[in-house]
Formats: C-alpha cells, structure tokens, sequence
C-alpha cells in the first residue's frame, strides 16, 4: 500500500541508483578539475554525463549547467540575466503563481536594484491570457519568466503560445521552470532560452539539479569562484550526484507515456470521486497536468485535514512545500479570488505510476473519515 501523495514535493529516490552512487562515492571522489590522471578519469565521466543530459534534452552539451536543484537554476537564470543585461532594459515579467524562488529573486531585484517587475495574473484554470504578456511586453522588457507546470494546481502554461510572442522580440530571453513538467510530460525546449529542472522531483538526489542555458545567452554568475561550470557556478563539482544526474534522468524519461497514461487513469478516477463528495471543490483544471490534483474542504481548514489524514498514514500538502509557513496558498488565491473558504481548506494531492486503484481507493476513505469526524 502506497500511502504517500507528496510526488509534486518530493519523491523517494530510486532504489535501482543506489548501487551506482555508492559505487561512484567509493571510486571517484577526488577533484574533478585536478590534472592527474585519476582527476581527469572524473572529468571524463563526468562530461560524458553532461553529454547524455543534453541528448536527452536535445541540447548542447555546453548547454548544461549543473546547479543544486530548481531553485538555485531559477535564481541563477533570473538574476545572472538581469545583473547582465541591465543596460538593455531593467523590466521582467513573470506571473503570480511562480515558486517562490522566482517570485522572491524578482523582489530581490526590485528591492536592491530596481528593476520593475510585471507579473501576470491567472484565470480560474490557473493559465496565464497569452494577450495579458502580449499588452505587458516592452522594448526595455528583457526578461520573461513563465513555469511549465504548476506545482500546487497541477495547470499547464501556454508555453507554446507564450514562445511565439516573445520570439518577437530580440533584446528579451525566455525563462521557463520545467521542474514539474519533467518525467511527466514531453518538453521542447526550442525556442527556450534557459530552463530550470529538479532531481529530487524525478526520483533522484535532492540537491542536485542543472540549468539549460542555451549558448547565445548571456548571464552573469551568482557564486564567483573558478572555472567550473562554464565560470558560470564556482567551487568543486559534486561528480558523483552530478553524474548520478545523468541515470536518474534516463529512468524519469523512459516508458514517459505508458506512465502518464496510467497516472492519468488514476487522475481521473480520484476526480470523479471526489467530485461528487460533499463538502468538496476541486480547484485543478480538468486538462492540467494528472499528476496533480488540488481541491478544498469547505468545512475542515487544511491543517486539519492534512493531521487527520496524517493519523490514517496519508501524507499529503495544502500547498508548495517551500511555502509551507504561508497562511494560504498565493496560486490557489490568484486562481478563486481569495474565495476564503476555499482558501482555508485546501489540500494538494500529487500521485505517481506507482500508486494503484487500491491505494486512491483507500484515500477516498480517510478523506470521508475525516469529513465525519471533522467537518
């Protein structure tokens, strides 16, 4: 019985990887950048690990940078664009759903060196209007910021559209946080200028993630140090979690539909159910990503639910866990209006292939258990 639905927060690393890393922490400890021959057996694998990662995001292997996980990838593209090219233009856009390493390094700029930002708001679906960025793009804009997947409503950007207007123009790159879109769906990155992703998302180690910064772009680097990284991320490579990287990805990506199918089943048997029960809304979009589904007691405020559901084994959220301190969650507010009883009762369920129709069955359960005893 899986009882964990937390995926969009984290995911258990991948039990067929640790053989490997303790392999790789075992033999290829020494530094990367040092120049004897055992240091150069390390770069080698290591960039033939870069290699693999910029394939399967059909890249350039120059096009890799290796970071610490999504936020500091959102952090490095955000601010190493803007502390660059603040002499082209000192405007961004972003929206008002963004994770909290987009929205608070966007305040960081503003605060500190005043950039004006514009962030975009939401339908009820969670999706940005594509005329709201078109109306909101400037000559001095030079920097747009959009996520590819909610990770708190599970709704899917119009990234495609979101490309077409500011391939338009020229002075302005485009930054999308792909952190819950990958091993979930299938990502183009053309006419993507950086994109942030996430290991611990995909079954991999936390505090390991990379950067898709394409070769045009130019940033500035947030860690001064050495020649790592391009110059772009100084001090010593984390060679076997960066090498890691590479399996880890693989595995995420292989058999991506069967999986998505099987999730979205299960997504779409957890909807009907909860649909229909009393004392519920549900706030995802029907069409956003499966794996994600969000939706509101009217009666029981989330702390409760989630400890309710705690005393039953379930693990679950009421909102990013990076905002966890938050009284309500911003995406599910940008979304409903700050409709308060929504806002006072939401909870994030986020599955994975992994779970069974037993398994939602047995949450369906708890949730009404809780609603008895509770609301």
């Amino acid at each position: 019985m899986n009882k964990y639905f937390d995926y969009s927060s984290t995911t258990p690393l991948d039990t067929s990887l640790i053989p490997l890393y303790n392999d790789l922490l075992r033999k290829y400890y020494v530094n990367s950048e040092s120049l004897y021959p055992q240091g150069q057996k390390v770069e080698n694998i290591l960039q033939k690990a870069r290699q693999r990662i910029a394939d399967d995001m059909q890249v350039l292997t120059k096009e890799i940078i290796f970071t610490s996980g999504g936020s500091e990838s959102n952090n490095l593209a955000i601010k190493g664009t803007a502390l660059k090219r603040q002499d082209k233009g000192k405007h961004i856009i972003s929206t008002v759903v963004e994770h909290s390493s987009v929205i608070n390094s966007l305040k960081w700029l503003h605060d500190y060196f005043g950039f004006e930002i514009t962030l975009l708001p939401v339908k009820s679906d969670g999706q940005i209007d594509p005329q709201d960025l078109k109306k909101a793009m400037r000559n001095d804009t030079i920097l747009v910021s959009v996520m590819y997947v909610n990770n708190e409503s599970g709704a899917i950007m119009p990234i495609e559209e979101v490309k077409k207007i500011v391939k338009k123009y020229p002075n302005c790159y485009l930054h999308v946080d792909c952190v819950q879109a990958l091993g979930k769906i299938n990502i183009d990155l053309t006419d993507i200028d950086m994109a942030s992703f996430s290991a611990h998302k995909i079954n991999g180690l936390k505090g390991s993630g990379f950067l898709v910064k394409k070769q045009h772009v130019m940033i500035a680097p947030l860690i001064s140090g050495g020649q790592q990284e391009y110059h772009l991320r100084g001090g010593t490579a984390d060679a076997p979690a960066d090498i890691l990287l590479a399996k880890t990805l693989d595995n995420a990506l292989a058999d991506l539909d069967n999986k998505k199918q099987k999730v979205q089943q299960l997504h779409d048997y957890l909807w009907e159910k909860l649909s229909v029960m009393d004392k519920i809304v549900i706030n995802s979009p029907k069409d956003g990503l499966p794996y994600i589904l969000n939706f509101s007691c009217l009666s029981i405020t989330s702390q409760v639910m989630m400890n309710a559901l705690a005393e039953f084994g379930f693990e679950v959220s009421a909102q990013s866990t990076c905002d966890s301190e938050s009284s309500y969650s911003h995406v599910i507010a940008a979304m409903f209006n700050k409709d308060e009883k929504r806002l006072k009762g939401t909870i994030r369920i986020s599955l994975s292939y992994t779970h069974e129709i037993s398994d939602i069955d047995e949450l369906l359960s708890a949730i009404k258990e809780c609603i008895r005893l509770y609301g």
